[in-house]
């Protein structure tokens, strides 16, 4: 090999020791740093401590400097947005309890209530309180009131629903038409005398075409006005809404007292349409019968045997709607001999039917057909006034 390539290896090799020396030095200075970073570490958290020399001191003084500077910058470049938060709580928290706790309180004060005073409501107020209150659209029109005056017109008041067309119906036909008030309330008066007979009324919701739930049978008759009479028929009864004032000769009597083979006694008359007449015989009560819509009655009861040619009192009494006697006849006879015949006759009146003359006459209504055989009565619902009708009390003997 020659001298030239003998020195550029020489050259290569003493380089590369100078890289490895430096490599090393630089190892070392790296771990006396860690020694010196690990040594101050432990130095302040007073751990393995020993007294040191001045020279160290200063040292390691000027070292701690450096170091706290560099910390200072890593620091506050890495925690400065949270230290900026915790700035600002500080401050609302200061201010909040020293700035604005000094400012006063408020003090309320509650004004004296004066006592109410009682005012007249305006209808205005009534009326704007009823168009906001819920009304149930299926309510019925209702009676209040109907009254026939003396002078022969008739008084209809009720209620419904505010400011509705509410018609007057009288058997089946409008007669007038009212239009109820801000409460709901409606009053018709007739223009015209109304004539002496028999009316069914009742109510129509002209707007919506609803019908009252209940009727008004009315009775008219031809003198003596004031004892006309208005009964409130419904489902759970009858109300008498006028009930006869002063009642005259004629408005009740008896027409036929009938006493059976089978021991029954038979009572008929006339009276004022659907009020009840009660029969007392020598003072003992034997039951009670409805008026018909054309003033007839019908009413039997079984007796005790009478005697021929003892004297009987017959009691017939008419009430009203609440139970009042309205009305008192007294029928003094005396009993006549029996005849014999088990048969008698009764005489069809208007409103009759076979089931209610069977019930006075054979005690039970379903011993109507025995009357519809006896008479060739083909149709049982169909019988005439004035009809003369055969009662078979024969087969009653039996029972």
């Amino acid at each position: 090999m020659s001298k030239k390539n003998q020195n550029n290896m020489g050259k290569t090799k003493r380089s590369t020791d100078d890289m490895i020396d430096s490599a090393i030095a630089q190892q070392n200075d790296w771990l006396e740093n860690r020694r010196e970073y690990t040594r101050d570490f432990l130095k302040s958290l007073n751990l393995f401590a020993r007294p040191a020399d001045k020279k160290d001191e200063v040292k390691n003084l000027t070292i701690e400097k450096s170091e706290t500077k560099v910390f200072k910058k890593s620091f506050l470049r890495a925690y400065w947005f949270p230290v900026l938060c915790l700035f600002f709580v500080l401050f609302v928290a200061i201010w909040v309890l020293f700035v604005r706790g000094d400012v006063p309180a408020r003090v309320i004060v509650v004004p004296t209530i004066p006592e109410p005073v009682m005012q007249p409501v305006s209808k205005r107020t009534i009326e704007s309180e009823i168009e906001v209150a819920q009304i149930d659209e299926n309510e019925f029109p209702e009676f209040d009131i109907v009254r026939i005056e003396n002078t022969g017109a008739i008084v209809v008041a009720g209620r419904w629903l505010p400011n509705k067309n509410v018609s007057v119906v009288a058997n089946g036909k409008i007669v007038a038409t009212q239009q109820t008030n801000y409460a709901g309330e409606f009053v018709y008066v007739s223009a015209n005398v109304w004539g002496a007979g028999n009316y069914n009324v009742s109510l129509l919701g002209a707007d919506s075409a609803v019908k009252s739930k209940d009727n008004v049978f009315v009775y008219i008759p031809e003198k003596n006005l004031e004892n006309s009479v208005s009964l409130l028929m419904t489902q759970d009864g009858s109300t008498l809404l006028q009930a006869p004032r002063m009642l005259a000769d004629g408005d009740l009597k008896i027409s036929k007292i009938d006493y059976l083979s089978n021991g029954r006694i038979v009572v008929t008359g006339d009276g004022l349409p659907r009020l009840r007449v009660s029969l007392e015989l020598n003072g003992k009560y034997l039951g009670f019968a409805r008026v018909s819509d054309y003033r007839h009655f019908g009413l039997g009861a079984d007796v005790e045997e009478l005697k021929s040619g003892q004297e009987y009192n017959l009691t017939i009494r008419m009430h009203d709607g609440d139970g009042r006697t309205v009305a008192r006849t007294n029928h003094k006879f005396i009993m006549p001999e029996m005849t014999g015949d088990d048969d008698t006759f009764y005489t069809v009146r208007r409103g009759d039917c076979l089931w209610v003359i069977a019930r006075n006459f054979m005690r039970r209504g379903i011993l109507f057909s025995i009357i519809a055989d006896k008479n060739n009565i083909k149709n049982p619902d169909l019988i005439f006034p004035k009809q003369n009708l055969q009662i078979p009390l024969g087969v009653m003997k039996n029972d």
